[in-house]
């Protein structure tokens, strides 16, 4: 019998490396001529095939944050998530309880049989919490040819923190250098960075402390920027404008402005971002245009967010689809 199984693992894993390409090429337009295949979910990729993409993350007991809202988005938008658990949180929208974390061992475990079993296009790390833990991550990540989209979660958005202070310097030394794209908030810049940001004239700066730490790209999120820097830019309605900050090595900061709805139902947004980021990355697409449809997404799911108990509420990620079917008027899947 157990030989019999190892066969058919063996199988299924042969199978599964030898597909075909799990995206359409660059230069596929769609009808509108736009250069996006991605406008339907049916489009965005073959049914049979969709990209593999890993959140490695702790998990959210409440739904909104953490594993929970990666794998509502990578699904959402198209992709097949696979996950390793660093951290069990017992949390709901008013803040956090209690973190158990699992050995290190069986992070790595995971790690190792998820890329031994799925051909991974892109990964995102979230909550990582510990020094072991983020080194066994880090040694599992090795020998790897897919985009790493490293979000530092360091504190949750009710204050409790997510990673140890032991664990902030293990960060730098084995996840940073690694990183595609790191994607901090305006906390976590200045934590990794041992800089504040006061003005504007900050953040560029503070991006050039964390490139030197060895990401190829760092967007410094703008989110928790007040009136002076972002996101309040201009108010329509109400509507405002929040700045995310792209920089690259040898160019200048770049500002990437997108309009948000004012909600209070922001719980997971840079979860949900981060891995929107590594889904669109492992479908194939550029790293600007990754984040701009990311943006996208995630600022769609915020104006539509609610509150499904006590404390902040997540964006609604399954809005999105909604958006899709109402803009090609395809049935709703109330109407199915």
């Amino acid at each position: 019998m157990a030989s019999t199984a190892g066969r058919a693992r063996r199988g299924a894993k042969s199978a599964c490396m030898n597909r075909e390409p799990r995206f359409p090429a660059h230069d596929e337009h769609d009808e509108a001529g736009c250069g996006s295949h991605f406008i339907l979910l049916r489009k965005e990729v073959p049914v049979s095939n969709p990209p593999c993409i890993l959140t490695i993350a702790g998990s959210d007991s409440g739904g909104g944050a953490g594993i929970q809202a990666d794998i509502k988005t990578i699904t959402i938008l198209g992709g097949f998530s696979t996950s390793v658990i660093t951290a069990l949180t017992a949390q709901n929208g008013v803040g956090v309880d209690a973190i158990h974390a699992p050995e290190p061992g069986f992070v790595a475990q995971q790690l190792k049989t998820v890329r031994d079993g799925f051909p991974i296009a892109a990964a995102k790390t979230g909550m990582l919490y510990s020094a072991p833990i983020i080194e066994a991550v880090s040694a599992g990540l090795r020998g790897r040819s897919f985009p790493l989209v490293v979000d530092p979660v360091c504190v949750s958005q009710s204050g409790q923190p997510l990673l140890r202070e032991d664990a902030v310097n293990a960060l730098k030394w084995h996840i940073l250098p690694h990183a595609d794209l790191l994607t901090p908030n305006r906390p976590e810049a200045e934590l990794l960075a041992g800089r504040a940001i006061r003005v504007p004239a900050d953040i560029p700066v503070v991006a050039r402390i964390l490139l030197g730490m060895g990401p190829k790209a760092v967007l410094i999120k703008g989110g928790h920027f007040g009136e002076g820097i972002s996101p309040v830019d201009a108010v329509l309605s109400n509507n405002a404008v929040c700045t995310d900050w792209l920089a690259l090595p040898d160019t200048a900061v770049v500002q990437l402005p997108q309009p948000v709805g004012r909600t209070s139902n922001n719980h997971g947004t840079g979860c949900t971002l981060s891995a929107a980021i590594a889904t669109y990355l492992g479908m194939g697409l550029e790293l600007k245009e990754a984040i701009m449809r990311a943006q996208r997404y995630l600022n769609h799911c915020l104006r539509h967010g609610y509150t499904p108990g006590l404390g902040a509420g997540p964006p609604d990620h399954a809005s999105w689809i909604a958006r899709r079917a109402d803009e090609h008027h395809l049935p709703s899947l109330a109407t199915l």
